[in-house]
């Protein structure tokens, strides 16, 4: 604080020496008057001049005074303003800490108007926390009479954020008051706590840190860096930047790095590094460049993590996603993108590429008789033969089961396309062995060419899988081209899949049924239910042509479903009109048997529904799904059998017949196949064979039900034979309804 009275003493204490000029100047006018007058008038004059004088003197120090009262009054004001409009806080308190004195600026720290602030406690604007610490300070200063510090903080002005403010203190000599200063150091204070984060950060961040000058040289690391590299903060402080360099990296890749530093001051990438222990790791780095005031590098920042495991579990990944885990061969994601690039490739150097399609023959039966762990074997080994086969240039890749690709690049000659092909069907009718197992599989193989064929991949890929079914159906074990009738084929079966899809809505299927005659007596006891599709615009389309399809796209569970429906009313009819014992013979086929939802538990309650017992229908099936029969079609067949439902055998003799699909699963009419009856004639080879069945199935207490009938000649030798039943275009072929309502009234 300034004294002001201080300025006043100095100013009434100066020296008044233009009095003294006047006073000589008139005693020098005195002495030069002539003596003319009286002593007394003299001494009247004297008197006179000197009161004179005196007053000229009186004047003189009044200016001098107002002109020191001006220039106190001046220096008051400006006192006052650089007191109000200081940068900091002024302010006095008594020793209760009240305010007694306060500048603009202080009044605004706490938030109040300054006429309002005069005799307030300064402790209410101080923070519940800092008032401890106010109480303590307040008592120090006026027993220490030396200027003291500490830090408060002030309570929050409206929304404004809190301030913290440092709070200098020292005694007058009163010791009643004291003059304070109030500093905010609110940014002061954020800043620290900032770098007290920063530094913390440094500390326990997970990345390693290094910072080096402009000379390359390690200032200082952080303990990430330490635990990352093995090396302390003494040993790597002074070295060298390349303190880690593992030598795996050429010049190429630092020529690089530095290009990128000196021009953009930053750089980030994988490079290898090594720890102290000498074992190299894989590391993403990352450099910023920190300049002075003049543009010059001051240091560089180089953050770093081990992304070694990262590294390795990406490469698991990547190779989990494109490759078969089982063969290692490229899985169908990373089939596609190869074909993918070798058509382009193709496109731009104009060389054709082949597509092979390659499907193991019977590897189901490797499955079941072996295991699937042998089955794997044969997968690997067969991948290994493959790879054999083929140039290096060559993709061979699993898209899944025993279905296999090979993509044969950049052909010069399209000869090697066969040469591959054949040896590929050699080398896999050798012998597999298996653990102590010995396997023979084949392979069926279809081919398409780029561009010949098509410039889409997908096509590409269909016309490949076309190939190879048509290979099947020739026989297996051998290859098969393309040809645009496969495309039409495919097209066709398309349409039909889409017509096939509405048809049993639209109400486009009808049964026909044929008469099962008793050979002995020439009576209808039985027929066989037969679907037939009546299309809008197609007119008849044959059941050999849909029912595979229907199969194929599971459209025949529900088909199947109304089939059954269909029959079982047509079975309670005609049981009422014509014979209790009718019964009806309806197709299952084994893709109904697949579905786990326990259907015929259905068919049972609506028999029941209907009022029929189970040995109004017959269910007939083939003998390829005896073959396949698993939990699942074994626990229906024999639901069939505790519900009183006969199972019929189908085609008979064709298959891979065995006697103990028949003994295990109660079977009860075996169907000859038309093959054989077809060509019967006495002596003839054929009859042999019916006439075996017969007795075997007569044996095990089946009942044989021939098909295929046209001629009176076959019908006389199967009774002879002994056959059961017949049924064939001798007697009828398949009829409607109400067709066969009159073969029953004829009798």
């Amino acid at each position: 604080m300034y004294d002001v009275q201080r300025e006043r003493v100095t100013k009434t204490n100066k020296p008044f020496s233009d009095a003294d000029k006047l006073r000589r100047r008139a005693n020098q006018q005195l002495a030069q008057q002539q003596p003319s007058v009286s002593g007394i008038e003299m001494d009247a004059k004297k008197l006179l001049h000197e009161l004179r004088v005196h007053q000229i003197e009186l004047e003189m120090q009044n200016e001098e005074l107002l002109i020191a009262q001006t220039e106190v009054e001046a220096s008051l004001e400006r006192y006052t303003e650089l007191y109000d409009m200081a940068p900091v806080g002024y302010l006095t308190l008594d020793c209760f800490g009240a305010i007694q004195q306060i500048n603009l600026r202080a009044a605004r720290q706490l938030g109040i108007f300054r006429s309002q602030l005069k005799q307030q406690r300064f402790s209410s604007f101080i923070s519940v926390d800092s008032l401890p610490i106010f109480n303590d300070f307040l008592s120090g200063v006026f027993v220490g009479r030396t200027a003291q510090s500490c830090e408060l903080t002030l309570l929050p002005v409206d929304r404004s954020p809190t301030l913290i403010v440092q709070f200098e203190a020292i005694a007058n000599d009163d010791d009643q008051t004291c003059r304070v200063i109030l500093i905010d150091i609110t940014e002061r204070k954020g800043n620290e706590e900032k770098l007290k984060l920063a530094s913390l950060v440094y500390q326990a961040i997970g990345e390693a840190i290094m910072v080096a000058d402009a000379d390359n040289r390690i200032v200082t690391v952080n303990p990430a860096f330490m635990e990352l590299t093995g090396y302390t903060l003494q040993e790597a402080v002074g070295q060298s930047t390349t303190l880690l360099k593992s030598g795996h990296e050429n010049e190429a890749f630092y020529q690089i790095m530095w290009h990128a530093l000196k021009t953009t001051g930053h750089w980030q990438g994988e490079i290898w590094n090594r720890r102290k222990n000498g074992e190299i790791y894989l590391e993403w780095l990352t450099i910023n460049t920190v300049y002075d005031d003049q543009s010059k590098v001051r240091h560089r920042v180089a953050t770093f993590s081990d992304i070694t495991d990262q590294k390795h579990a990406e490469q698991t990944i990547w190779q989990q996603a494109n490759f078969d885990s089982l063969t290692g061969l490229p899985n169908r994601h990373m089939f596609y993108e190869r074909l993918e690039q070798e058509m382009k490739k193709s496109r731009r150097m104009g060389l054709p590429l082949a597509l092979l399609f390659l499907d193991l023959d019977h590897f189901k039966d490797v499955n079941d008789t072996l295991g699937h762990g042998k089955g794997d074997l044969l997968l690997k080994e067969m991948a290994q033969r493959l790879l054999n086969c083929v140039r290096n240039t060559d993709t061979v890749a699993r898209l899944g089961g025993d279905e296999f690709t090979i993509i044969l690049a950049e052909l010069h000659e399209q000869d090697s396309i066969e040469r591959i092909a054949q040896d590929i069907l050699w080398q896999l009718t050798k012998p597999f062995e298996l653990a102590g197992e010995i396997a023979y599989v084949s392979v069926s193989i279809g081919i398409t060419l780029y561009p010949e064929d098509t410039d889409n991949i997908d096509a590409l890929i269909k016309n490949a899988d076309q190939a190879m079914y048509a290979a099947k159906d020739q026989g297996r074990n051998c290859r098969h081209y393309f040809t645009l009738s496969m495309q039409e084929a495919a097209l066709t079966r398309r349409r039909l899949i889409n017509d096939l899809r509405h048809a049993l809505a639209e109400r486009q299927f009808y049964l026909a049924y044929q008469p099962i005659v008793e050979l002995k007596t020439g009576f209808i006891r039985k027929a066989e239910a037969l679907i037939r599709w009546q299309h809008p615009s197609r007119g008849l389309i044959s059941p050999a042509d849909f029912i595979p399809v229907a199969e194929a796209t599971g459209m025949i569970i529900d088909i199947g479903e109304w089939v059954f429906r269909e029959a079982a009313q047509q079975a309670a009819q005609w049981r009422r009109k014509h014979h209790e014992q009718f019964q009806i013979s309806i197709n299952k086929s084994p893709v109904q048997f697949q579905k786990e939802d326990n259907g015929h538990l259905a068919w049972f309650e609506y028999l029941r529904e209907l009022g029929l017992p189970g040995e109004s229908v017959v269910i007939e099936i083939t003998e390829g799904l005896l073959m396949d029969a698993g939990a699942l079609i074994t626990g229906q067949l024999l639901a069939f059998r505790d519900a009183g439902i006969q199972v019929s055998l189908d085609d008979f003799g064709t298959g891979y017949s065995s006697l103990s699909y028949l003994k295990k699963f109660d079977i009860d009419y075996l169907k000859i196949d038309q093959s054989f009856t077809r060509n019967l004639a006495p002596n003839a080879s054929d009859l042999v064979l019916c006439e075996a069945i017969i007795v075997m199935a007569h044996k095990l207490g089946i009942k044989v039900i021939a098909e295929g009938i046209e001629t009176q000649e076959q019908c006389d030798l199967l009774i002879a034979a002994g056959c059961d039943y017949g049924q064939g275009y001798l007697f009828s072929r398949p009829v409607a309804a109400d067709e066969f309502e009159k073969l029953l009234l004829a009798g």
